[in-house]
């Protein structure tokens, strides 16, 4: 917007011989030059996909290079798409970064809340599993593509599926969207946006699945075993996942929505009633409240100045957690845990941020027998800290070093620091 140019024409310039995508940081936009989108095959005569956008130029018609949400998504996977190349680059990459860093920083449980199949993501996890290579709990989320046939899809999404409750890896999750994000003005909104970037009339947002499509999706998958990870950020889109999980729900599920930026006040007591978890994300700064006046340039003062509103929802008893939503922010908990208790007023205690980043996660991933506290008969998932996070100040909270990491007792982190 700021070059007055269409994406496309800066890409081709730079590069005309071969496809080019770009990424931005949270993956819901992408810049697309000419080869890659006619290996997409969009045209000026193609209509947006489900969950998706394709931006035109207003003079033209034609595609201006500018992909929003799903209609990114399609680029990525044509882009990424499995190769043995690939998927050993993958598997490298979690040897040789990923696992160590989350064991360097504590963490002893992940949930993947993205994997997606076609790209190959749950054969790296299995094979990280055969080679004994896991150094943490893994839950795999699986990915729903709002683009597939229903009943194709779950019909692999099924044949996927696994449970060992022995096993450090699981395959027991489905990841999906219900809508986009406020800086892309396609977060599901009740209203329209104060500022439109698609330049839509009325604009409110967009759902890569209805309520009625997801009602259907938990009805049909829960029955399997499997539960619900719903990215919903909109007030819009957090009451239909609701209303979908109390339509296609029982109470064997154990479903959960993430981000929730913007909820409106009348569905705060619904998560305790549905049992549904909130899952928050508070260690990046666009969620502080130091950013909300931006937030209020798009979505209005009286949304903006309630993003994830953790207190309210903790207080109306719901199952709160908090998670990183890596790699869009830092993963290292201690970041977040110090954000969740200086974001007022929608703050917690020192008490229960670290609930939500234990035995309600363990909850979630249907593994607090196991984990999650500190009992008798539990697995020796223990970390050792540089400090006493109940006796120092809450602004250095952010700055905990790790000193020891166990994995079940055994020793997967050992700080050069550590003399024991």
């Amino acid at each position: 917007m700021e070059a007055q140019r269409n994406p496309v024409d800066i890409l081709d310039e730079a590069v005309s011989n071969r496809a080019v995508i770009v990424m931005e940081q949270t993956s819901h936009s992408m810049w697309v030059n000419s080869k890659g989108l006619a290996l997409l095959g969009f045209n000026k005569n193609t209509p947006n996909p489900v969950g998706g956008i394709i931006m035109k130029d207003e003079v033209t018609g034609h595609p201006n290079g500018l992909l929003i949400d799903n209609a990114g998504e399609m680029a990525m996977h044509l882009a990424m798409k499995t190769t043995p190349q690939r998927r050993q680059n993958d598997y490298d990459g979690m040897v040789n970064h990923t696992l160590p860093a989350f064991a360097e920083h504590g963490i002893t449980s992940i949930v993947d809340a993205r994997a997606y199949w076609r790209r190959g993501h749950p054969q790296t996890w299995l094979q990280l599993e055969k080679d004994n290579a896991l150094t943490v709990r893994a839950v795999v989320g699986l990915w729903a593509y709002p683009e597939d046939d229903d009943d194709a899809q779950f019909k692999k999404l099924k044949s996927l599926y696994r449970n060992d409750p022995n096993s450090l890896l699981r395959m027991n999750q489905i990841k999906l969207y219900s809508d986009g994000i406020p800086v892309n003005t396609t977060a599901a909104l009740n209203g329209s946006y104060v500022f439109d970037m698609l330049g839509q009339p009325t604009n409110n947002g967009l759902n890569y699945f209805t309520q009625t499509r997801l009602a259907n999706y938990i009805n049909v998958l829960e029955e399997v075993g499997f539960d619900f990870h719903i990215h919903a950020i909109g007030d819009r889109g957090i009451h239909e996942a609701l209303n979908a999980i109390e339509q296609g729900g029982s109470s064997k599920g154990r479903h959960r929505l993430t981000h929730l930026e913007i909820v409106d006040k009348k569905d705060i007591r619904r998560f305790a009633q549905l049992n549904v978890t909130a899952d928050c994300q508070v260690a990046g700064d666009f969620t502080h409240p130091s950013h909300w006046p931006e937030m209020a340039k798009v979505i209005g003062s009286k949304k903006a100045h309630n993003l994830v509103p953790i207190k309210s929802l903790n207080d109306a008893g719901a199952r709160v957690t908090l998670s990183s939503d890596w790699s869009v922010s830092a993963f290292n908990p201690f970041i977040g845990l110090q954000n969740a208790l200086t974001r007022a007023p929608q703050n917690l205690s020192l008490p229960d941020a670290l609930a939500a980043y234990t035995i309600n996660s363990a909850y979630v991933m249907r593994q607090e027998q196991v984990v999650g506290s500190l009992e008798v008969g539990k697995e020796a998932d223990l970390l050792v800290l540089d400090q006493n996070l109940f006796e120092m100040e809450v602004e250095d909270i952010g700055h905990t070093q790790v000193l020891q990491t166990l994995l079940a007792g055994e020793e997967v982190y050992l700080s050069e620091d550590f003399d024991y």
